[in-house]
């Protein structure tokens, strides 16, 4: 197995790790995955994990199975239930604790629901842009009403108040176009932005990204499980696609719904920073971004990027953008 079955990442190391079930067995695993925290026997078979899991995320409660070739805990439970359209909820205060301190010990068993958006928190819309991408983004905003009724677009120019325009589907005024110069911090760029929403989250995106209507639609579920579970941030996967062609960067997770009172830091390649550390993220499977580049642009990018900020350019990404998906 090359790619972790759960998220596709290729991030499986060996482990050190071990489940502790509900009649005490200890039980170690040969190999954990570095993106998600899955945990696996050393010669697990992907579709045989897919399915087990698959159907034992399809009923109203999750018991870890102890035979089973794999092993969650409840942080990386909570990531795999997302893949199905799903939510859990920690059955006692023990489970409580276990997910709010990953990756515990203690092996995951959940409650589980649908995600269904009615009844739950709206998120904001944010986009970035430059002028002249302004137009393509505008005339791609109308499948998004189906789930947002508040966008904010940042544009990268001289600064400027919001203004409202007019995108069919949305409400008068829903849609607002500020500007700001992005003088080469991307960061201070998002936080701008974040500043924009009219609602405690925001799901930010660059001109060049899209996400699916549906995948929107789940956003809102998504937010309500984090805030009762502490959780300020949440990572979608983006496929890159260069030219067309899937790029072996995947999942190359982008924490992008964040909550309002998170920031962003680092001039390139930024990522935000929650109070409380990377345990309060987790990452989403139900959609993913979609990342549209060119050649050009990939080989030009982490020029910039080290200019910009030297050090943190990333020059070896550009490579495996360039080369298309393994499995």
């Amino acid at each position: 197995m090359r790619r972790c079955f759960v998220c596709a990442a290729d991030m499986l190391s060996p482990s050190e790790r071990h489940l502790t079930f509900l009649d005490g067995r200890r039980r170690a695993f040969a190999l954990a995955c570095g993106s998600c925290g899955v945990l696996l026997d050393g010669q697990a078979d992907a579709a045989r994990c897919r399915a087990h899991l698959r159907e034992a995320l399809a009923g109203e409660t999750f018991v870890s199975d102890e035979q089973a070739p794999y092993g969650l805990d409840l942080y990386t439970l909570r990531i795999a239930a997302t893949g199905q359209g799903r939510g859990i909820r920690p059955l006692d205060a023990a489970d409580r604790a276990a997910l709010l301190h990953p990756h515990a010990e203690r092996a995951a068993r959940a409650a589980l629901h649908d995600f269904d958006p009615a009844g739950t928190p709206p998120v904001s819309l944010g986009l970035l842009c430059r002028p002249f991408e302004l137009d393509g983004v505008l005339a791609g905003l109308s499948a998004q009403a189906s789930w947002s009724d508040d966008v904010a677009i940042l544009l990268d120019a001289a600064a400027a108040p919001p203004r409202a325009v007019a995108v069919a589907g949305f409400a008068e005024g829903a849609v607002r176009v500020a500007a700001r110069p992005l003088s080469g911090d991307f960061a201070a760029q998002r936080n701008a932005l974040q500043r924009l929403a009219r609602y405690p989250w925001m799901l930010q995106l660059d001109a060049d990204e899209s996400l699916a209507p549906a995948a929107g639609r789940v956003l809102p579920a998504l937010a309500a499980m984090a805030e009762a579970g502490a959780v300020r941030s949440i990572g979608l996967p983006r496929r890159n696609r260069v030219d067309g062609i899937l790029a072996d960067v995947f999942p190359d997770v982008q924490y992008r719904l964040n909550h309002r009172d998170v920031a962003y830091a680092g001039r390139v390649h930024e990522r935000p920073q929650p109070a409380g550390g990377w345990r309060q993220s987790f990452i989403t499977l139900h959609g993913a971004i979609e990342h549209r580049l060119s050649r050009a642009h990939v080989e030009a990018r982490s020029r910039r990027y080290e200019a910009i900020d030297p050090g943190r350019g990333r020059p070896e990404e550009a490579e495996a953008l360039l080369r298309p998906y393994r499995d």
